[in-house]
């Protein structure tokens, strides 16, 4: 298994962009994404500032159906 990356929320959010997700909505400090040829893979990330907890990151991904190997090259890093 993969060490999840520590990453800020815009950082998630340009990764699921990349993966195929597009922006619904935004309320308040919170975004909402859905998948453009699945709309079930939904997800929500917070924009708080500062970078997110590793379980907050991992359960995103996984709600997002996105792998961490697959995240990390989505980023660009190794």
């Amino acid at each position: 298994m993969s060490i999840v990356p520590i990453l800020k929320s815009r950082e998630l959010i340009k990764v699921l962009l990349k993966a195929g997700f597009q922006i619904i909505r935004q309320t308040g400090s919170h975004v909402r994404l859905e998948h453009s040829t699945d709309p079930q893979r939904q997800t929500s990330v917070p924009q708080h500032g500062g970078f997110l907890p590793r379980w907050l990151l991992s359960a995103i991904l996984k709600q997002a159906g996105i792998s961490v190997s697959e995240s990390r090259r989505l980023l660009g890093k190794k």
